[in-house]
């Protein structure tokens, strides 16, 4: 079957010589301004085409986020830390500024679904997505049009942030990567089904190009622990469905009716999603609610427990309750019910990794040790179980090996956070002074200023006898404690 010389389309059967495709037929006349009624389809704007320089919204959009990660880094109590590419704003502090994170997002605040796009949680990663935004930003807008565009940034950004509170409720989720990903699914889709007005050629190398960006970004992400793949495939399919719809739908910008149509109906999915992750999460946001409002902690225990009864073998029931004995006090109780999931579901990596917690807080680290133990024989690769074991190693005075354990989960995660300084106490409690001291130093460069790690550092500075370094280092520790207290 032959194909037209104009655009590589595959000409229909029965063409008996004919050289060129109906589409180009059209298109041709179209461009002659003779165009009719029967078009196969109306020729869309190509997108390359270069016009009048103006305000555009990836502007804007490029702008607000900009903005917001600006005015995040002057509220941190040393802004300039954040010239690292790698210094990370810690988790809590994402959340007070709006992260997607479970336990608030599922319990009366779902305008995190929006604002967790304008927000990024270190100088790499913003640059990383405005750069992609950039580029994918203003070849969508020219694609679709400005308000088009809006809609399907927004929506493909929701629907990346319900799929990442879906699969990790309990870890704050943050970036532009969900819109962006949704950007490149509603490019591919619409370059694969549409039409326009440049060649197949020229298409056809935009197509791959975003295809590679895709494929990268996704090889990127499962080699890399802390990048929200969840999130990414949420914008990403939903991208490539929207696009698909514009595409064989409402192609042409001239029809809003039409083309309002197919985005109300990209609105509904995106909420019907979004509504059944709160189902499936229903239990973890009564949890959430009550551990992040401290209120009600009595009638939802009560609720928990009455759930429990009904149904003992809930396992997510039952480690709801016992993080809300956990918010009351009653430790105790919080880990018999952590305990009772474990029996439920012993490959529970979370639970196990709580109940380890939990006995630290207690001072049980022979308990703890059991459980971190366990947790690192079935995840060896879980950074945050060997920091655990470390801790719990450290508290029974076998600093020796609570190094070994403090090493093995850089190597592992080389940002995960603190464990420098743990690392310090354990190299002091043997007298390593020096390396104590190199320690010190390095989770200061990672994570800032902080007056407990100064504190510490002076006290080695201290034991080697270099005095100078030692008043330094206490007078920063006082200035930062009276920071904080103001």
């Amino acid at each position: 079957m032959a194909n037209c010389i104009r655009c590589g389309r595959q000409l229909p059967p029965l063409t008996f010589g004919k050289k060129i495709c109906q589409w180009c037929v059209q298109h041709e006349a179209a461009q002659r301004g003779e165009e009719g009624d029967d078009a196969i389809q109306p020729v869309m704007a190509a997108p390359w085409v270069k016009r009048e320089a103006s305000i555009t919204l990836t502007r804007v959009l490029f702008g607000a986020n900009l903005a917001v990660f600006l005015a995040m880094v002057f509220r941190t109590s040393n802004p300039l830390a954040y010239i690292n590419p790698l210094q990370e704003f810690s988790g809590q502090f994402t959340v007070d500024w709006g992260a997607n994170w479970g336990p608030r997002t599922l319990s009366g605040e779902p305008w995190r679904l929006f604002s967790y796009m304008f927000l990024h949680g270190s100088l790499m990663h913003i640059a990383f997505n405005m750069w992609c935004l950039w580029d994918l930003g203003a070849l969508c807008e020219s694609l679709y049009g400005r308000w088009t565009f809006a809609v399907v940034y927004i929506l493909t950004g929701i629907a990346g942030g319900a799929a990442s509170v879906a699969w990790s409720p309990d870890v704050p989720s943050v970036g532009a990567s969900g819109a962006i990903f949704g950007l490149a699914g509603a490019l591919i889709a619409s370059f694969y089904l549409g039409e326009f007005s440049l060649p197949k050629v020229a298409i056809s190398g935009t197509l791959r190009s975003l295809v590679v960006f895709v494929g990268f970004n996704v090889l990127f992400g499962s080699m890399f622990p802390g990048i929200d793949n969840a999130c990414h495939a949420g914008g990403l399919v939903s991208g490539l469905i929207v696009g698909a719809l514009i595409a064989r739908v409402a192609p042409e910008q001239g029809r809003p009716l039409r083309r309002a149509g197919v985005l109300l109906f990209m609105v509904l999915i995106v909420g019907g999603s979004a509504l059944g992750v709160q189902r499936w999460r229903a239990s973890g946001i009564h949890f959430g609610s009550a551990m992040d409002t401290q209120r009600s902690v009595d009638r939802m225990i009560a609720e928990l427990q009455k759930k429990v009864q009904q149904n003992p073998q809930d396992a997510s029931a039952h480690y709801s309750l016992a993080h809300a004995y956990f918010n009351k006090g009653q430790f105790p109780e919080g880990e018999t019910e952590l305990q009772r999931v474990l029996d439920l579901q012993p490959q529970n990596a979370r639970a196990r990794m709580d109940l380890g917690a939990a006995y630290l807080s207690q001072e049980q680290p022979k308990e703890a040790q059991e459980q971190f133990t366990r947790l690192v024989a079935q995840e060896p690769n879980n950074a945050n179980a060997h920091v655990g074991l470390g801790m719990a190693l450290a508290d029974q005075s076998n600093h020796e090996a609570a190094i070994n354990e403090y090493q093995t989960a850089l190597r592992l995660e080389p940002r995960t956070r603190d464990v420098y300084y743990r690392m310090g106490i354990s190299q002091a409690q043997m007298k390593q002074y020096d390396e104590a001291i190199a320690s010190y130093l390095k989770e200061r460069d990672r994570s800032g200023d902080d007056a407990e790690l100064e504190d510490a550092l002076a006290d080695a500075y201290q034991a080697k006898g270099m005095q100078q370094q030692a008043q330094d280092a206490r007078s920063k520790a006082q200035q930062l404690e009276d920071g904080r207290r103001d």
